[in-house]
């Protein structure tokens, strides 16, 4: 490709996205000749073969805007478009793509999809407004000493959550009810309150669905949640099982959230609770990004629409409104703990195969159905290298391995084989501990 090429600019992402970085790079490069320059602090080689610039940059470091332009300087005129790929750089990186004169959601309003403090005290200003359409607005303060949490505890018998205000991945959250240590809870966030922590009201609602989409583009996904002090996400299932009544509530809070942080044309990924009647609402935080867990790629198994083409066109001028129409698959995100806290290695390839091959028939068994039919879309062991693995997870991190899967509707209930599956990788993995402590080759060094 020609050094005069137009640049797609994609600023900052999260690690564990590198292969979702590749197929926005390679789409663009495909599709409109168009290099990729990626921003991001302490880019890796793996960063430079997937795109074709890298410039070290934080988007939290300050001057972030002002230092970004003078690097870009010499690239300017080749800049044709910008992606932000990051909660950290959601505000920034919007900040940045305005400068460039590209087009980009909202600058000024992206600080509520970053910041959970921003985006309740933004509620607030409109909660009329939000509770004329039956979503809730929690309470919500801010934390600094284990003494705000003991007045918020007050003012909350029926239970609150801790949160940091500022970060991904489930880390540093905790449930907390009557009875439990608050410093306990104080402990889970102290590591982040530099950039801010929050106690939120607990929202009295059980199940978890996320509003996601690009554009004018949307559909919505099931959570499933762990049950316990620790709400950490161990599954993501297309398409949820919704009533006409369940998914316009779900579609009207989803909407107002990116109102509130400024989404219109870009990505977003907001989470939130819903009572059991199906008429009523909480958004748990909003996400100007893609959706984690894998839930573009279970949408294109499942809606055959894919989202980071669609991202790419949008960014690039070339703006597509694509319906969204189930198909007769369903597909789930499947996280994979471990039977005993440990240090675990990832096996080798042929190894981790062998493991989720006897998982899955399993877990087919159990569900009554062949094991031929439940189709793997991805799998992967989540660390490269040896790491301890609590078997209650904390955080979204504190997973062996995860995977996608695919089924033709009908032929099972996918929340029953989620639970199967994720009990037969425990199993199967026990199993193998134990035979490879047997051979001592230090497959898991368990944790007394």
């Amino acid at each position: 490709m020609s050094g005069q090429a137009p640049i797609l600019l994609i600023v900052d992402y999260n690690l564990t996205r590198v292969s979702d970085v590749a197929n926005i790079a390679r789409y663009a490069r495909q599709q409109y000749d168009t290099q990729a320059m990626l921003i991001r602090a302490q880019p890796g080689a793996r960063d430079l073969e997937i795109c074709d610039y890298a410039i070290d940059l934080d988007p939290l470091a300050q001057n972030f805007v002002e230092t970004a332009l003078n690097r870009l300087a010499p690239f300017r005129e080749r800049i044709r478009a910008g992606v932000v790929f990051s909660d950290n750089a959601v505000q920034r990186g919007a900040e940045l793509l305005e400068r460039l004169n590209l087009p980009t959601d909202s600058a000024a309003l992206a600080a509520g999809a970053f910041s959970k403090r921003v985006y309740r005290e933004m509620e607030v200003r409109i909660r009329d407004l939000m509770e004329a359409q039956s979503i809730m607005v929690p309470h919500c303060s801010s934390v600094v000493t284990v003494d705000d949490l003991r007045a918020f505890a007050e003012d909350h018998p029926a239970g609150f959550v801790v949160k940091p205000s500022c970060e991904g991945n489930n880390r540093g959250v905790i449930v907390v009810r009557k009875g439990d240590s608050l410093e306990t809870a104080f402990a889970m966030v102290e590591p982040y309150l530099a950039n801010g922590a929050v106690c939120e009201q607990l929202i009295p609602f059980r199940r978890e669905f996320s509003f996601d989409g690009i554009g004018e583009t949307e559909f919505i996904t099931e959570k499933v949640n762990a049950d316990g002090p620790y709400p950490v996400e161990v599954a993501q299932i297309l398409p949820a099982r919704l009533t006409v009544t369940e998914r316009t509530t779900l579609t009207r809070a989803g909407r107002l959230a990116n109102m509130i942080v400024g989404q219109r044309e870009g990505p977003f990924h907001n989470e939130i609770k819903l009572s059991d009647d199906g008429r009523q609402a909480a958004v748990v935080e909003p996400n100007r990004r893609p959706a984690g867990m894998k839930i573009w790629t279970l949408a294109q198994a499942v809606f055959g629409i894919n989202f980071y083409g669609l991202w790419v066109d949008a960014a690039l001028g070339e703006k597509r409104h694509v319906a969204v129409v189930e198909t007769s698959t369903e597909a789930a995100t499947v996280m994979l703990g471990v039977p005993v806290d440990g240090r675990y290695a990832p096996p080798g390839h042929d190894k981790a195969e062998a493991l989720l091959r006897k998982a899955i028939s399993h877990a087919a068994a159990i569900c009554g159905i062949a094991a031929d039919v439940i189709d793997v879309l991805e799998y992967t062991w989540l660390a490269t290298d040896a790491r301890s693995i609590p078997v209650i997870p904390k955080e979204n991190s504190d997973f062996a391995a995860q995977v996608c899967i695919a089924i033709d509707g009908g032929c099972s209930d996918m929340r029953r084989l989620v639970q199967a599956l994720r009990q037969s990788w425990i199993a199967a993995l026990g199993e193998e501990t134990e035979r490879a402590a047997a051979r001592d080759d230090r497959y898991c060094d368990q944790v007394a």
